[in-house]
């Protein structure tokens, strides 16, 4: 299951969260195995940035992909990402930062999900 935790320092209505949100769900099929309704989406507006010393539009967007080590995909993801944050809620997208985590062990339902073993 993949996860997009964002944070920005922008208000956001409620369409712009869902146009994130299905922007989102569109982009994260650039990643081979995954698709929208596996992806799990966290949207936290009001955060406080500084950055060069500053306050200014920002976003600070955490992505956590199980069972894909060779990042296949994490291109178009990251460029399709900063697009929707970029046109949606007016951030430069040059304010838009992005961390990928690779997943190598996972739990849903109760059960315990190990890469070594998924493959």
């Amino acid at each position: 299951m993949p996860f997009v935790m964002t944070r920005v320092n922008v208000p956001v209505n409620r369409e712009q969260e869902e146009l994130i949100k299905e922007r989102l769900g569109k982009a994260i099929e650039a990643i081979p195995g995954k698709c929208r309704d596996d992806l799990l989406l966290g949207l936290e507006e009001g955060c406080r940035f500084y950055l060069r010393g500053k306050e200014q539009k920002t976003a600070y967007i955490e992505v956590s992909i199980f069972g894909n080590e060779d990042h296949r995909g994490f291109d178009v993801f990251a460029r399709d990402l900063t697009e929707a944050f970029h046109e949606v809620l007016d951030i430069p997208a040059g304010n838009i930062f992005a961390k990928f985590d690779d997943i190598t062990a996972w739990s849903v339902n109760g059960m315990f999900i190990d890469g070594a073993r998924w493959r």
